[in-house]
C-alpha cells in the first residue's frame, strides 16, 4: 500500500467540484463537454479538476476520436473502499471493547 498515492487519492476528493465529478462519472462515463454541462464552473475548470483527479488514480480517460472520455478507474475506489473497510473495523472494534469494560464509575 503506497500511503502517500492514498493520501492523494483522499485528497483529491476533498473537493466538492471533483467529488460532484466523481459522482457523475459513477453514473456512466462521460466527456469533459457533458461533465461541464451539470457543473456550475468552466470545462476549462472541469478539465482542471480531472487532470488532478487522473493524477490521484481515481479517473482513467480513453481517446474517442476527438474526445477524451472520462471513467472512474475502479481499483483505486475498491482501494480507498478497502481502507474504510478497515477504518470501520477499528471503530467497531474499539466500540466493542469500550462496550465490554466494566464500568470504572463504580
Amino acid at each position: 500500500m503506497d500511503a502517500n498515492r492514498d493520501a492523494d487519492r483522499w485528497g483529491a476528493l476533498g473537493d466538492g467540484t471533483r467529488l460532484a465529478i466523481v459522482a457523475r462519472l459513477a453514473e456512466r462515463p462521460q466527456p469533459v463537454g457533458q461533465l461541464a454541462a451539470g457543473l456550475p464552473v468552466t470545462r476549462s475548470a472541469v478539465s482542471q479538476h480531472l487532470k488532478i483527479l487522473k493524477d490521484a488514480g481515481l479517473v482513467e480517460d480513453t481517446v474517442a476520436g476527438t474526445r477524451r472520455i472520462y471513467r472512474l478507474n475502479p481499483v483505486a475506489l475498491a482501494a480507498l473502499r478497502d481502507q474504510l473497510d478497515t477504518y470501520w473495523q477499528r471503530a467497531l472494534a474499539g466500540y466493542a471493547d469500550t462496550a465490554q469494560a466494566p464500568d470504572e464509575e463504580g
